[in-house]
């Protein structure tokens, strides 16, 4: 009775010391890690965030970009990093979906072992055409396809990515073949797209806006299930192949054994930065559409993700090995 008492006092007493910590969070700078490099749409997506965090907090939030191996780099220097909410990590929708499935022996599972603490926002997928194509519709794209099989090029974004997945379920779905060329981003598949190497990309909004908007992107639909507010007249796919949803998104991650009072903190402390207009249009701005959640929430989401994804990344990977 008397060891059953003193354990009890134990946990009590653990428990109210991590709701002072939480009270107290953060009490020095904030690292923020993100598995892009400077100047791509999720490192700029993490800098505004941490600006409001840290403007919230009074500490300075630091992003560090860690690249490489699909995130594996950064999901590693997070999981061995304190568990004091010190160090937080901007997670992207691979990091979830594909590296699960594509490198089965990774010692990190990113919603198993690290410490939910959000959804951030998502990044709805562009299918765009050159000019030059003589198209203006996906059904037309897909009757070119249809014609021509295995004349056309279109661009697919880096290896293992959800814009390379988004190709090849375009692909499966339409029964068409064509050549998925990958590219490290954007910024480098579009002079092709418009110098006639590629025929369409498949990218994300903020990557195509500027082509789109001065006449050198024909935009044929997006890949959401809803039309979106700013680009009312561009189709979905959905509209043309049922059931055809993508999207990047990205999610806010603490290392394994953040304590819960910490995390709910963090949770709160996001989805407030996320509610203020202010952030809403910088990040719209950047393609992305804020979608508060809370940790349970995030991780309903991305189990039905998982589950949708995991057909076509097991097709996928035959090929790539």
């Amino acid at each position: 009775m008397r060891f059953a008492l003193a354990l009890l006092s134990v946990l009590v007493l653990s428990a109210s010391l991590s709701d002072v910590r939480a009270q107290g969070f953060p009490s020095a700078p904030v690292k923020l890690i993100v598995a892009a490099g400077a100047g791509a749409t999720p490192d700029l997506i993490t800098r505004v965030l941490a600006e409001h965090l840290g403007r919230l907090w009074g500490q300075q939030v630091v992003v560090f970009n860690q690249p490489g191996g699909a995130g594996a780099v950064a999901i590693k220097a997070v999981a061995s990093a304190t568990p004091d909410g010190s160090t937080l990590y901007l997670a992207l929708a691979t990091n979830f979906i594909a590296l699960p499935e594509l490198q089965q022996n990774f010692p990190v599972d990113v919603l198993r072992d690290l410490v939910p603490i959000g959804f951030i926002g998502q990044q709805p997928i562009m299918i765009g055409a050159a000019p030059s194509l003589g198209i203006g519709t996906l059904p037309e794209l897909i009757a070119l396809l249809k014609k021509r099989p295995g004349e056309l090029n279109i661009g697919g974004g880096n290896r293992g990515s959800i814009l390379h997945f988004t190709g090849e379920w375009l692909r499966s779905m339409t029964g068409t073949q064509f050549t998925l060329l990958h590219y490290a981003g954007g910024a480098q598949a579009l002079p092709d797209l418009m110098g006639g190497r590629l025929q369409a990309m498949i990218d994300a909004i903020a990557t195509m806006r500027g082509a789109v908007d001065g006449g050198q992107v024909r935009p044929l639909a997006v890949t959401v299930l809803n039309r979106l507010e700013n680009f009312p007249q561009v189709p979905t796919v959905a509209e043309t192949l049922p059931g055809f949803q993508s999207m990047g998104w990205f999610a806010l991650m603490a290392p394994p054994g953040t304590p819960a009072p910490v995390a709910r903190k963090i949770s709160d402390d996001l989805r407030m930065v996320l509610a203020r207009p202010d952030v809403k249009k910088r990040f719209e701005d950047l393609g992305t559409y804020v979608r508060p959640t809370t940790p349970e929430e995030l991780t309903a989401f991305v189990r039905e993700q998982q589950a949708i994804w995991r057909p076509v990344i097991a097709e996928t990977a035959k090929k790539i090995n």
